[in-house]
């Protein structure tokens, strides 16, 4: 998914704001105003190149003059450390959002690298990997992204662009059936529910739910869930889902399988600047 340009703007300039503060005073103090420079932004683990476009939108809020070069392109697979991109310009501004520009690169970078292996895992199987809402507050555009640069799907982007009903709407609206029904007078977007037993399954179908995710399910019940839907409802797993077991869970004949961890819990790239 692309990252509108004034969301990257207003994003850029809250994470400087954080850094920056009132001002670099070590770099105001020991680089003149009128110094250039150039350095390179260096993956040095391998990985899948996310967040370019970020990193350079740090460079250019301190400096429109600046010159931003890539070198490699968003979602390429590095096999050893390389030089992603090169700055050119102000060295005051290289060095004040240098920091700020490699936390997003790195972050970034680190998603779309886990995506891919989940990926990778699934390869042959025929099953989509999709990331979830459970993303760093404020980050969730660029995270998304990450997510389909590494070869991933973006899930819904947030609470009004997509249905999930979960355990606690269905225990306040009644039922499976009351849900679902409520949701088909209410909105035209399709209706996914979420179910942790076999019974909740059968009762989504009976109500017409254009998806069920299967919560945390063993494999046994993911297969007896695909052979009682038929094909009826688009079918997502989803809970406890790990690289070791992502290639078993696909096998079970879903459609989907969602993974928190892409985005709460991949690790950074490691990248670092280095003038030249």
């Amino acid at each position: 998914m692309a990252v509108a340009a004034d969301a990257l703007e207003r994003l850029v300039e809250a994470a400087l704001a954080e850094d920056v503060g009132s001002g670099d005073v070590t770099t105001d103090a020991t680089v003149d105003a009128e110094v250039v420079g150039t350095a390179e932004l260096i993956a040095r683990s391998p990985g899948v190149v996310s967040g370019l476009e970020a990193a350079e939108a740090v460079f250019r809020a301190l400096d429109p003059g600046i010159e931003f070069e890539r070198l490699v392109h968003e979602g390429q697979v590095l096999e050893r450390p390389v030089a992603v991109a090169r700055v050119s310009g102000s060295l005051r501004a290289i060095l004040t959002g240098e920091r700020t520009a490699l936390n997003l690169l790195g972050r970034l970078s680190g998603i779309a690298t886990l995506a891919r292996r989940y990926v990778d895992a699934v390869t042959g199987t025929g099953v989509t990997i999709l990331d979830t809402r459970k993303t760093t507050p404020g980050l969730r555009a660029l995270e998304k992204s990450a997510v389909v640069s590494g070869g991933g799907r973006n899930h819904r982007f947030g609470l009004d662009d997509g249905v999930l009903v979960k355990d606690n709407h269905l225990r306040a609206a009644g039922s499976v059936g009351e849900a679902v029904a409520r949701l088909r007078a209410a909105t035209d977007l399709p209706i996914e529910v979420e179910c942790d037993t076999l019974e909740q399954v059968r009762d989504a179908v009976a109500a017409g739910a254009d998806a069920i995710l299967l919560d945390n399910m063993g494999l046994d019940e993911l297969r007896a869930a695909v052979a009682l839907v038929d094909g009826r409802a688009r079918l997502e797993a989803s809970g406890g889902v790990t690289l070791d077991t992502v290639h078993a869970i696909a096998e079970t004949g879903i459609d989907e399988i969602s993974v928190g961890a892409l985005t709460h819990s991949a690790p950074s790239l490691d990248v670092s600047l280095e003038l030249t």
